[in-house]
């Protein structure tokens, strides 16, 4: 997949006008059907007006190939984070609301279980030896404050997870730390869990998380991997369309230079005086 142009089908052309002479030929062409401008993107030369101009310092640097495919997989991230935010938000406000309202949702529980527990009997069910009604009962059996302290616990992680939806789908720096640090953290949580109870999503959660921090640290150069942030922001230069015209122009300005320098020598050079030799006897000099 060619992630550029994939990205200006969807969000338009880049085009910029440079006003640096060594440039300007680099990224405009005339054509019989008028100037044509190359994307800073995509590369294609486009039959349109850029939409900004000026020196190549202030040039826009968009993303391009594998950083685009980079912040693709990013709010991949983004958007588990952001379920994970709702699904533990939600259990966050559950507990909480339980721990507000046990004794009558208690005494509601007892009720219905007991209006069923002689139909179960009839069939031969005892419904005190279920589990799940074994589980429910020792729900009730937790302190108002060792729920309320579980609640806050709940709603901590899932601001973790929103901060981590924020950073990642933004692609900004501190989002990618913040996310690695904080996933990194919990990891030996999710280690504990798969000892106590073992089940496929919680595994499937495990191996997505690791395979998380490894990208995260490795593809980002995270905490000075591979060369660490000046690495970083060098290969995003790299990538750009005026980094790869640099050369061309540094030679056209050079040899520009160049030019002007000799002519400046030839016009600075004192000029030198040939005397003439005396005319011959008989010649009269003008």
């Amino acid at each position: 997949m060619d992630w550029s142009r994939r990205a200006c089908s969807r969000r338009g052309h880049v085009l910029f006008e440079p006003t640096e002479q060594e440039y300007l030929s680099q990224v405009r062409a005339d054509t019989g059907l008028g100037t044509a401008w190359r994307c800073l993107r995509c590369g294609d030369f486009v039959l349109d007006v850029p939409t900004a101009s000026g020196p190549v310092a202030g040039a826009p640097m968009p993303l391009r190939g594998k950083a685009l495919r980079s912040r693709f997989i990013m709010r991949l991230l983004a958007i588990e984070r952001i379920f994970r935010f709702v699904l533990v938000g939600l259990g966050a406000y559950a507990v909480w609301k339980f721990s507000n309202s046990e004794h009558a949702l208690q005494l509601l529980f007892e009720r219905n279980l007991t209006v069923f527990r002689s139909a179960a009997q009839h069939y031969g069910y005892d419904l005190n030896s279920l589990s799940v009604v074994q589980t429910i009962r020792k729900f009730f059996t937790f302190k108002r404050s060792d729920l309320d302290l579980a609640a806050a616990a709940l709603a901590l992680y899932a601001v973790i997870e929103l901060i981590e939806a924020i950073g990642l789908w933004l692609a900004k720096r501190w989002g990618e730390y913040f996310a690695a640090v904080a996933t990194a953290l919990f990891l030996p949580i999710e280690i504990y869990e798969l000892t106590e109870h073992a089940t496929k999503f919680k595994i499937g959660t495990l191996a997505l998380n690791i395979l998380a921090v490894i990208y995260l640290v490795w593809a980002k150069r995270l905490f000075g991997v591979r060369g660490g942030g000046k690495a970083y922001e060098a290969e995003l230069t790299s990538e750009s369309l005026l980094h790869e015209a640099q050369p061309v122009a540094n030679a056209m300005a050079s040899a520009t230079a160049a030019g002007r320098t000799g002519a400046e020598h030839a016009a600075a050079e004192p000029t030198i005086q040939i005397p003439l030799a005396e005319p011959p006897e008989g010649i009269v000099q003008a």
